[in-house]
């Protein structure tokens, strides 16, 4: 299945922004000039991709984030510098489109600062047609398969509390996360090693 990826002219020219939502938000791998809470409408966080390649395998999936319809979503926007920008999509389209699940978009954020200004940025969607859309699991099926998962990137259930600590630094909350993280505490309670990365 074929990358969903924007074309040059739909990703225009300038500063280049970046909307991150899951593992961006605390490993973004690329450089930035200026990182800003930030708001998407449209779309929610869910952890409705089985993960594969980074935390898990075709035989034992994990689960990642994606962006799913609806509703909303707070994260973090990095505004990427003109002469950076060809190399930061390039890095993106490598770490987030291994498997092709994400849709490349350009999608309006809004920037959680004094100008409360509205930005075009570059955010990765999950694509419903694909196979590792997993759409709305039990609560009971996401503790199964992040217990399970573990992958090129390390383990799935490291990605999911890096990623509610994230959350949790900006002063939101994510309430599926946090009932996920609290039954992951439950269930291995061990300290995250010094290096976690994925999407």
């Amino acid at each position: 299945m074929a990358a969903i990826s924007l074309n040059d002219t739909e990703l225009s020219t300038g500063d280049l922004w970046v909307f991150g939502y899951g593992s961006l938000m605390w490993r973004p791998g690329f450089e930035y000039t200026e990182r800003v809470p930030a708001r998407l409408i449209g779309e929610h966080r869910a952890l409705c991709v089985y993960s594969f390649v980074h935390r898990g395998t075709p035989e034992k999936p994990g689960l990642v984030l994606g962006l799913d319809r609806g509703g909303a979503c707070r994260g973090i926007a990095f505004r990427v510098a003109e002469k950076h920008r060809a190399a930061t999509v390039a890095y993106l389209r490598e770490r987030e489109q291994v498997t092709s699940v994400y849709r490349e978009v350009m999608r309006s954020v809004w920037l959680e600062n004094e100008a409360r200004q509205r930005v075009s940025a570059l955010v990765y969607v999950v694509d419903r047609g694909h196979v590792q859309y997993a759409g709305r699991l039990s609560l009971a099926e996401q503790l199964r398969h992040v217990l399970q998962g573990h992958g090129q990137s390390g383990v799935n259930r490291d990605y999911v509390i890096a990623t509610v600590k994230a959350i949790e630094a900006e002063g939101f909350r994510d309430s599926q996360l946090h009932r996920l993280a609290a039954m992951l505490h439950d269930q291995h309670p061990r300290p995250l090693p010094a290096e976690s990365s994925d999407r």
